[in-house]
């Protein structure tokens, strides 16, 4: 079983940053990856980027891909989503997933999901 509680999320202007935090709890996390989503209103849910807990291999998606970095404290057993360069079209409330063992990259078949954070850029 593997619990995630996101946070972070909040309003900022275009061209602001935000970093979001996913606290995650489980027995143990090797083989799994951990990923960010985000859904907009009315659009379907979309892969953000994703890290493997292992290797600490990241992923991103093409409409985040130098602007928004994933990274992990293993201490923590927190992952985060750095996002800079905000821009509208980034508004979304934003989950984190976790997949595994094995993952995809993409972390297209989660099992595991947060309750997701509100993120909301104003132009």
């Amino acid at each position: 079983q593997v619990q995630l509680v996101e946070s972070g999320g909040g309003v900022v202007q275009a061209g602001g940053s935000l970093r979001l935090s996913c606290a995650v709890s489980a027995r143990t996390l090797s083989g799994y990856a951990v990923g960010w989503f985000r859904q907009a209103p009315t659009k379907e849910r979309d892969f953000v980027a994703a890290i493997s807990w292992s290797s600490s291999n990241t992923h991103y998606a093409d409409s985040v891909s130098g602007r928004f970095t994933i990274s992990k404290d293993n201490a923590k057993t927190t992952v985060y989503l750095q996002m800079n360069s905000l821009k509208p079209e980034d508004t979304a409330v934003y989950y984190c997933a976790a997949e595994g063992p094995p993952y995809y990259s993409d972390c297209r078949q989660s099992d595991y999901w947060g309750q997701g954070t509100q993120v909301t850029v104003s132009s």
